[in-house]
């Protein structure tokens, strides 16, 4: 699989701590719901403000919301390399049974420091008799890279027992503590048969309810389900994406036609979503019906084909993601809405508040 060089932090200012979502919306007081967040709407460089709740109100009839199914996995694993403690983030799986793996050093924060896999064949002690050996690292473009991702395999116990068994969602420090595997499952995650899922959650779609999506249907807004099994991002460098696997179905393929055709407008829920439908369009723009592995980097030189709008989780100044928000939207509209959303003290990360953005 092809990988993708790193590219250059997107701004050059940090984000306040305090304006990372600490705890899932539901526990941040009572009568709280997985949709009491705040959603921040984009229409060119116009920027309003509003509660999640009013998302059905602000689509219209034959609209297409393109949602992704992707489980999420409790894919951080604890173990031991010879005397010392690790935490394993199990990533993606390949086709041929390995798995893309990180591996980071315990500091009582959350998900951990970065840790250098290597040497080839060094080995991790797992719970119940699993042993993981480190076969290659996860090349970039010919070069290695820095040992953060390495191709393992896997012995003594199955992955889907070692996981379901022992292993936790994975978080990060601005989190304050673990949180159990429902809450990082979205109302359209659905579990794959052969035990592939998501490293970190496709988050743009957590605020979703079932109320929500019934009010969405009632109102004439179509949903398109495509799966893309996300691997683990790089909370130090921001790295793009790594190459993922995907599959946009042939009814989601000509929902989207159709609503292209019809005048409706097709947005994507979360970055996945849209890393999926770009990844099944042509040259001409039209979505057709395709899955495998996909290692498309969305950027504003390549721009979209099939989508319109955007619904997403607000992003780290660094991270590659705002680069797809430039190419929906342009950068005079991502600068736009981020600026706002400090200054109104937004809250960012997967247990956040969400931008939705629209053609102007």
């Amino acid at each position: 699989m092809r990988t993708v060089p790193p590219l250059s932090p997107m701004y050059t200012w940090k984000l306040p701590r305090e304006l990372s979502a600490p705890v899932p919306a539901e526990q941040r007081g009572p009568g709280r719901g997985r949709d009491s967040v705040r959603l921040l709407v984009s229409r060119g460089t116009e920027v309003t403000h509003h509660a999640f709740g009013e998302l059905p109100r602000l689509l219209r009839a034959g609209d297409v919301l393109v949602v992704n199914t992707s489980a999420t996995l409790p894919a951080a694993v604890d173990g031991r390399m010879g005397s010392d403690p690790v935490v394993v983030h199990f990533s993606t799986r390949g086709d041929d049974g390995r798995w893309a793996v990180e591996l980071r050093e315990p500091d009582g924060r959350g998900t951990t420091r970065a840790r250098a896999g290597g040497p080839a064949r060094s080995e991790v002690l797992l719970p119940g008799g699993a042993r993981l050996v480190l076969e290659e690292p996860l090349a970039r473009d010919g070069e290695g890279d820095g040992g953060r991702l390495w191709w393992a395999r896997v012995s003594g116990a199955p992955v889907s027992r070692v996981l379901g068994e022992h292993g936790r969602p994975i978080r990060y420090s601005y989190t304050t503590r673990d949180q159990p595997l429902a809450a990082y499952q979205t109302v359209f995650a659905l579990p794959s048969a052969d035990g592939a899922g998501s490293a970190e959650m496709p988050s743009a779609a957590r605020p979703f309810t079932a109320s929500t999506v019934a009010e969405l249907v009632s109102r004439g807004v179509w949903l398109a389900p495509v799966t893309l099994h996300t691997g683990v991002a790089s909370a130090e460098a921001h790295e793009p994406p790594y190459p993922e696997r995907f599959a946009v179905p042939e009814a989601s393929a000509r929902l989207i036609g159709a609503a292209r055709a019809g005048g409706g407008r097709v947005i994507a829920v979360g970055t996945t979503a849209v890393r999926a439908v770009e990844s099944a369009a042509g040259s001409d723009g039209v979505v057709r019906a395709a899955g495998g592995w996909t290692d498309l980097v969305v950027t504003p030189e390549r721009g979209v084909r099939a989508v319109d709008g955007l619904l997403t989780g607000l992003h780290e100044p660094e991270a590659s993601h705002l680069l797809m928000l430039r190419a929906v939207a342009g950068r005079a509209a991502v600068d736009r809405a981020y600026a706002e959303a400090v200054r109104q003290r937004y809250l960012w990360h997967e247990f956040g508040d969400v931008h939705l953005l629209l053609p102007d």
